[in-house]
């Protein structure tokens, strides 16, 4: 193997990847593509092997699957979201997927594929995402794997089929063609590199590039974790049908001498509501290179743990064992899926825990999640609009850092600019800013989640989908949790008034104000070990208030300075009153509430 060639190859990858995203960015037309980013791109070899590893993708299986590689032309695009045929690599239906392949001397020899996230694909519901759905036929338009262009040709049958049901049909439309020009654009610019290095050599360098990746997570990462087995579970707190109660997300990792197991035993039973997630699928492919980025932390420094890409490299280091059909994990056709998000995103946590148990807490605190708002309404013009947004949370603490604030957990996505919200749609965005106390108390305090403001000019409907509105983002080693999801309406006002975190269209009056705040992350470690000079500089940073200083971090700050004799004191009579043994993780009241027990249900204990 010629080093030099396999390192133009891994940045050959890399840099068509980036090219084909950043022309779907510049030419689409919706707000969730072109401005929230929620979109990725990536590239698979013949054997449809993921090659890159910035981010996660969704899988060729289910084009391959339907389409042989012998019929395929130069030109051919491929469309596809039907969850239940996407071998696990579709969550929803407003998740669309463009495949197209790449030719040298007439053979497929590779793939560049994209996927986002679309403001509207039908269904009952303005945005496709249904919060009450019961089945999968109210959540919008569902495609199986189609030849959507046939050889350079638009199948405009299916595209006029694909628009019309579409509440939104001038950004979908120009949003496809985006996304097929970008990934037909990013084939000939693999079938150039084929062309100038050969194909035997170029397969080479795949096979070396993902056979590295296996080594280096085996030597650097697997190593960390000692051999035996550890279980831990998480909740989503409601499924949009039935009462807010806990729906389990189940791991029992077993590490062994050269790869690690994820039994998921003792997951839910699949939710009346939209909470299922289709993860079984092609040995839960899709799903090991969704929960192998959480492995990183435990690289040696946060350095190294960024260098370290995650490709199909890392399949063969993991098994997956699922349960029989009929799970959160394992849903029987047609159980709706639209917020899978409640699942598949609480999967990182449940991993990040059991590691946590596995390496003494040398892991991150609970994250964010992805939580859907927005408003849909009629214009000053009287036409109709769709805005939905992203926002972000806090990261945990970790046992060497605090989390980081309003981060986003798909990689390059963001919120909308409030210029353009409010040049397009009627309202205006009066705050934009952190949630003060928002990241659980900790040696390392959790990130902070958003605090946003919007006051409607006109009459509309709210949205949401979201979780951890009632449990909170766990804190672990002595780590507090964060605070949760929250909705309010004319806060202050006389009509003020909480709205759940799955709503479908809460009528919000011209002049009302919408305030949403975001989950913060998990504290690490005993918040009283936090040093009093970064309490009193995160008081004079606006991220915590001087009642969460004194309350949740024994600091007593007067005038805006800290009292050295006044703390000490408090912090002893704090550390005298309590246990004397702490609990490992902390998953906040909100747990108490929905278990009827203790908010420190794990026997785990420092």
């Amino acid at each position: 193997m010629d080093p030099i060639l396999l390192e133009i190859i891994e940045g050959t990858l890399a840099s068509v990847e980036m090219e084909v995203e950043t022309a779907i960015a510049r030419t689409s037309r919706s707000p969730m593509i072109r401005d929230a980013h929620d979109f990725r791109a990536g590239i698979h070899d013949r054997k449809l092997r993921k090659l890159t590893g910035r981010s996660y993708s969704a899988l060729v299986h289910p084009i391959t699957r339907d389409f042989p590689l012998a019929t395929m032309r130069p030109g051919d695009v491929f469309f596809h979201n039907d969850v239940y045929t996407s071998e696990g690599g579709i969550g929803h239906l407003p998740d669309l997927c463009v495949t197209v392949p790449v030719f040298h001397e007439g053979d497929v020899v590779a793939f560049v594929q994209a996927f986002g996230h679309h403001d509207d694909i039908g269904g009952a519901v303005p945005g496709s995402m249904p919060s009450h759905a019961r089945s999968v036929f109210e959540e919008g338009l569902m495609v199986p794997p189609i030849k959507l262009w046939d050889a350079g040709v638009p199948n405009q049958a299916a595209l006029r089929i694909m628009t019309r049901n579409s509440r939104m049909p001038d950004s979908l439309a120009a949003d496809l063609d985006a996304e097929c020009s970008a990934c037909l654009m990013g084939s000939r610019r693999l079938a150039e590199l084929f062309a100038r290095y050969g194909r035997a050599a170029i397969e080479e360098c795949f096979d070396a590039l993902l056979a590295n990746t296996t080594e280096t997570f085996r030597r650097e990462i697997l190593a960390k974790i000692p051999e035996g087995s550890w279980s831990w579970e998480d909740y989503a707190e409601h499924d949009g049908v039935d009462e807010p109660r806990l729906h389990t997300q189940r791991i029992t990792l077993t590490k062994e001498p050269d790869r690690i197991v994820l039994d998921f035993t003792g997951t839910s039973e699949q939710a009346k509501g939209p909470i299922n997630h289709c993860g079984d699928y092609a040995d839960g492919n899709f799903l090991k290179k969704w929960l192998a980025p959480i492995l990183r932390n435990l690289a040696d420094t946060p350095e190294r743990m960024a260098e370290l890409d995650v490709n199909e490299g890392v399949v063969p280091l993991i098994e997956m064992r699922f349960p029989p059909p009929g799970t959160l994990l394992t849903p029987i056709f047609p159980a709706p899926t639209n917020a899978r998000t409640f699942v598949i995103l609480r999967l990182l946590g449940v991993l990040a825990g059991v590691l946590a148990k596995a390496v003494d807490g040398r892991m991150p605190a609970d994250q964010e999640t992805i939580r859907y708002t927005g408003v849909y309404g009629d214009d000053v013009d009287g036409e109709p609009y769709l805005m939905r947004e992203v926002l972000g949370g806090g990261s945990g603490g970790r046992y060497y850092a605090d989390g980081e604030d309003t981060i986003h957990v798909v990689p390059d996505s963001r919120n909308l600019p409030t210029e353009f919200t409010e040049s397009r749609f009627p309202f205006l965005v009066e705050r934009l800013g952190l949630a003060v106390d928002s990241g659980g108390p900790g040696e390392f305090r959790g990130g902070l989640g958003y605090d946003k403001h919007i006051r409607m000019l006109k009459d509309a409907s709210f949205m949401s989908i979201a979780d951890r509105s009632i449990l909170a983002c766990w804190g672990v080693r002595g780590g507090r949790a964060g605070q949760p999801f929250s909705v309010v309406v004319d806060p202050g006002g006389p009509n003020e008034r909480a709205v759940d975190a799955l709503a479908d269209g809460e009528t919000v009056r011209a002049g009302e104000v919408i305030r949403i705040r975001t989950t913060g992350g998990g504290g690490w470690g005993d918040p009283l070990d936090r040093p009093v000079e970064a309490v009193l500089r995160d008081v004079r940073w606006g991220k915590v208030s001087v009642a969460g200083a004194l309350g949740d971090y024994g600091v007593v700050v007067t005038d805006g300075a800290g009292d050295e004799g006044a703390t000490a004191s408090l912090r002893e009579q704090l550390r005298d009153t309590r246990p004397v043994v702490q609990p490992f993780f902390d998953r906040g009241p909100g747990y108490a509430r929905l278990s009827g027990g203790s908010p420190y249900p794990d026997i785990d204990l420092l």
